[in-house]
């Protein structure tokens, strides 16, 4: 199946009337991120299995096991505690100064 340049042409009108020449430009952005990012994709699985490839290396003629996964370290989590303390602080602050303002007075703590 040869396209020839009259088939070319009706297919770029179709392509214009279907999508409106305004957001070609935006369309074709997207798909050149899209394709760099799958190529980006494809190279880092390529990478990976040549890796891979190159753990399993031979000792006296045997196939060797890779080496063990380093361990992961600890979880780190989050102290509740204080973020709650803080966020209770930070409440009492704002209803100290909303309360300054109405009454019109100082705050407390001197801030304005």
């Amino acid at each position: 199946m040869n396209l020839g340049p009259l088939e070319i042409g009706l297919i770029i009108l179709a392509v214009l009337l279907l999508f409106g020449y305004k957001k070609l430009p935006d369309a074709s952005r997207s798909l050149g991120r899209s394709m760099r990012i799958f190529k980006g994709e494809m190279k880092g699985m390529k990478d990976d299995d040549v890796r891979g490839k190159d753990e399993a290396t031979t000792v006296r003629g045997q196939l060797a096991p890779p080496a063990a996964p380093a361990a992961p370290a600890a979880p780190v989590t989050p102290d509740y505690e204080a973020e709650a303390r803080a966020a209770e602080a930070r409440a009492a602050e704002a209803r100290a100064r909303a309360d300054a303002a109405r009454t019109g007075s100082t705050p407390a703590d001197g801030t304005r």
